[in-house]
């Protein structure tokens, strides 16, 4: 058996949680949690999105993301419709604030992640990396599911 340290999924995970805490950080001024800034960014991609394409953007389970969408809701960040066409439904859209702090979010973002040359110089690279790890990965799950 490999040892911990010899996994790559070990890394990953461990990547992960780096970049959970290091946004953290840096969106604790907002008063956003690392969940809620992706949230934001999903909708600023695509305004007006329900719960479910919202969890299959982010990988997130309706009982995960149901509790951020309302803290967002509760912070005025999110507006919350229901839907004409299928009652159990709703739309989430960014409210103005939410569209006005955008700009401000990112910058501090960019100031925190490309403060050193790394992100800048390997992170293409690595993201072409992870995609493809990923979409490894998912159609290794639906092989399981089948």
């Amino acid at each position: 058996m490999q040892k911990l340290e010899q996994q790559l999924c070990f890394e990953v995970y461990k990547a992960a949680n780096q970049f959970t805490k290091l946004y953290a950080k840096t969106l604790q001024p907002f008063g956003l949690t690392y969940p809620q800034y992706l949230v934001l960014l999903a909708l600023g991609d695509e305004d007006s999105q329900t719960t479910s394409s919202l969890c299959e953007k982010l990988g997130l389970g309706i009982g995960t993301l149901n509790p951020v969408l309302q803290k967002l809701v509760e912070k005025d960040l999110l507006k919350k419709e229901p839907s004409t066409k299928d009652k159990r439904a709703s739309y989430f859209s960014l409210t103005e604030t939410a569209k006005a702090m955008q700009p401000t979010i990112e910058q501090a973002i960019v100031e925190k992640l490309f403060c050193f040359d790394f992100i800048s110089s390997k992170g293409p690279a690595l993201k072409e990396c992870l995609q493809q790890l990923n979409e490894f990965l998912g159609m290794m799950n639906k092989e399981e599911t089948i």
